[in-house]
């Protein structure tokens, strides 16, 4: 008998084992709707209690919400950005779309902070949206149905997809699907091609969003809220002909042929990009940065030169640099000579790049070099 008991005792533990984690299931069963509004319950507890601790901790502020379209920002700040750099080393910056304003042009040098400008806005816009208070000292946000960014570059070569075919596909799903309510925030588009094509593309997708969202009838203007960050500045004279947009810049200073990032956002457009300077704050050998002073000297000569040899003469506005609008039959004494004298004349010299003028004489070389092949034949 006892020797059965030992044999079986094993058996007899497994069984009683079973019995019991089923008796204990059959009885958490019946308590499942008590489980589940008490996990419910501490899930929000957790998520409230959170929120608040960051609100607290971080001196964030209560953002007022409204049905409007106008987002005004007074001190914003990114919140992961002030957490690595410290709230007394990061420097707030206002932010205002307000009135006939729906599209910010920021310009500025590479690590002056463009970037972040963008994304702290968005932040703060789905913070509010979701319950939150707001990293700034104050905001005034206008709802919003959807956020949409093209920020940063990514490719996807499992799918044979380059950089900027990868760009493309998302700013054409934000200019399908983007509403007058929506946020859009786009950072360099148009970087990953040739200079012209680039800026033609930043230069269409501007003009798309100032024009989008109009209501049929209505007496109230269109254009969908955007930020939008570029090293174009040609697209800067666009303020004035564009309804809504607006050009602002993150201020620099140069001191003692050093640039100091002041991190501030100032309206009116950027001077300049800075790139040789901060190519140095990267660290990339005196030589090659010497160089490049030396080469952009010589650009820069040259297209000062070019504008002090050619007269002005009063033209029609070019739509991009070098682009003129076809100006209709020529009836006068030159209307026998060749094109591109006319297209000479018709240049702005002082809204042309340097590098947008040694492409234009490449191609006038290329243009002349095969007429003069055609009349040689």
């Amino acid at each position: 008998d006892l020797e059965d008991r030992l044999l079986s005792a094993s058996e007899r533990r497994k069984e009683l084992e079973y019995r019991m984690f089923g008796e204990l299931r059959e009885t958490v069963a019946k308590a499942q709707p008590r489980f589940k509004a008490q996990s419910e319950a501490l899930a929000n507890l957790d998520y409230w209690q959170a929120l608040a601790d960051a609100a607290r901790r971080n001196e964030w502020t209560r953002p007022a919400l409204h049905q409007g379209l106008d987002i005004v920002i007074q001190a914003g700040r990114h919140p992961a950005v002030e957490a690595v750099q410290g709230a007394a080393n990061y420097i707030p910056s206002d932010l205002h779309i307000t009135g006939d304003t729906r599209l910010l042009l920021i310009t500025g040098p590479n690590m002056a902070g463009k970037s972040t400008v963008l994304r702290q806005v968005a932040i703060m816009a789905l913070l509010a949206q979701i319950g939150s208070y707001v990293p700034a000292a104050k905001a005034r946000l206008g709802l919003t149905d959807r956020i949409f960014s093209r920020v940063g570059a990514s490719d996807n070569l499992a799918q044979g997809q380059s950089t900027f075919m990868v760009e493309m596909m998302e700013t054409a799903r934000i200019l399908r699907q983007a509403t007058r309510r929506s946020l859009v925030i786009l950072d360099e588009i148009g970087r990953g091609t040739s200079t012209f094509d680039g800026l033609a593309l930043a230069w269409a997708v501007v003009e798309d969003l100032c024009g989008r969202g109009q209501k049929p009838g209505s007496k109230e203007k269109g254009g969908i809220r955007a930020l939008f960050a570029t090293h174009y500045h040609e697209l800067t004279q666009l303020e004035g002909k564009l309804p809504g947009l607006r050009n602002v810049n993150i201020a620099v200073k140069e001191w003692r042929g050093d640039i100091i990032f002041l991190r501030r956002l100032v309206p009116g457009p950027s001077d300049r990009s800075y790139g040789i300077e901060v190519a140095r704050l990267a660290g990339v050998p005196g030589r090659v940065v010497q160089r490049a002073k030396d080469v952009l000297a010589g650009l820069e000569k040259k297209a000062r030169d070019a504008k002090a040899a050619q007269p002005e003469r009063p033209s029609s506005q070019s739509l991009l640099p070098g682009i003129t609008p076809d100006a209709g039959p020529e009836t006068g004494p030159d209307a026998g000579e060749h094109p591109l004298l006319q297209e000479i004349r018709n240049l702005k010299l002082d809204r042309i790049t340097p590098l947008a003028a040694m492409n234009l004489l490449a191609d006038w070389k290329g243009r002349l070099g095969g007429t003069e092949k055609r009349q040689g034949d």
